[in-house]
């Protein structure tokens, strides 16, 4: 079975093919600024985006006909479970319009891979797996202190899942069966309380909540942030940026970069090497949160993420949490894997396959 997954990022569009579960190519099909500048809208670059897949396709000989599923990146829809989603109609509705959560890049992901399972002999095989909303909070999860704000899920959800079910099927157990703390590092942190199959708790990364993070201030003291916002000196979107962009070590150091700081560190940096440790300090004490929400019955601790590659930052973590349960690293984002894979198992039957219902 030849799977096509298709995750499109603001500048680029990354796409592989894979024979059941072995990947056959992956090509990250960047795009110019200058070009992505003239669409005014994400989905007006549809068709642009469209021709570049298909070119690629044709030139690793990968014919429409040879495609029996495809598999977008899902984008910020109304809230929904985990899992696999079918696209259907509603689905590509609430993508095209702006997103009925907002605008993102991964909101073109589900549209394309329709798009282009319409040109095949399988339409009826075509998928998003765990977008960002993916909202399976308990009820006390949800309170923020007050009525006029309710706590959102909001994280990565398509690569914890993803890791949760691989270390399940290494460890001989199902995802349903354990109670995990995945830890998504990267330019985003989330920290997700997995409980039998459920993601309960988890901070919301993307909009100032949780640890800071490389480009993200994370959850900040509340009124000196009202002062600064009521300051005069800041506009709205200036302020957004410093939620998500020019947060975190970007906002302390000058840059989101791990590899940089850390030879900064190497260079005796101690400013550096301290925000470096602030950073740990506040994702491990996100993981004894969430080792509280599942009342210390914790199975595993499971680091993933871009950032999990960094031995300074899985040992500053790992001894301040190793006490809770055994670590586990899964270094990478492993994306297009977590695509495929879910396709994979829902045609084969492992992972059932949900209606998105408005």
């Amino acid at each position: 079975m030849k799977i096509l997954a298709i995750n499109p990022g603001s500048t680029s569009t990354k796409i592989s093919v894979y024979e059941d579960l072995t990947e056959i190519f992956t090509k990250t099909l960047r795009h110019e600024t200058e070009v992505i500048s003239q669409y005014h809208t994400i989905y007006s670059q549809f068709d642009f985006r469209k021709k570049i897949i298909l070119e690629t396709l044709k030139e690793e000989n990968i014919s429409i006909c040879d495609i029996e599923c495809c598999v977008g990146r899902g984008g910020v829809i109304k809230p929904v479970p985990g899992g696999v989603i079918r696209v259907n109609d509603h689905l590509i509705e609430d993508l095209k319009v702006v997103g009925i959560m907002g605008e993102h890049a991964s909101n073109l992901g589900g549209v394309l891979a329709h798009e282009i399972a319409s040109e095949t002999k399988f339409p009826q095989n075509c998928f998003i797996v765990d977008p960002v909303v993916v909202d399976e909070l308990e009820p006390l999860a949800r309170y923020s202190g007050h009525p006029a704000i309710e706590r959102m899920s909001i994280f990565h959800a398509l690569n914890q899942k993803a890791v949760a079910h691989s270390h399940a099927r290494k460890v001989h157990k199902k995802y349903e069966e354990l109670n995990l703390i995945v830890i998504h590092l990267g330019g985003g942190v989330t920290v997700g309380a997995h409980k039998k199959g459920r993601v309960v708790d988890v901070n919301n990364g993307l909009n100032g909540d949780g640890p800071f993070s490389p480009e993200r201030s994370g959850s900040l003291p509340m009124f000196q942030f009202a002062s600064l916002c009521f300051s005069e000196k800041y506009d709205f979107n200036t302020i957004k940026k410093m939620i998500t962009g020019n947060g975190g070590l970007v906002a302390y150091l000058g840059s989101n970069n791990g590899i940089e700081i850390e030879k900064m560190i190497a260079n005796g940096d101690k400013k550096a090497e301290e925000v470096y440790n602030a950073m740990c300090y506040q994702i491990a004490k996100e993981i004894g949160a969430m080792a509280a929400v599942l009342d210390g019955n914790v199975d595993y601790i499971l680091i993933t993420g871009g950032l999990a590659y960094s031995n300074i930052i899985v040992k500053y973590i790992s001894d301040k949490v190793r006490f809770i349960a055994p670590i586990e690293i899964y270094p990478g984002e492993n994306e297009m894997q977590a695509l495929a894979e879910g396709a994979y198992y829902a045609l084969n039957g492992e992972y059932s396959i949900n209606e998105y219902i408005r």
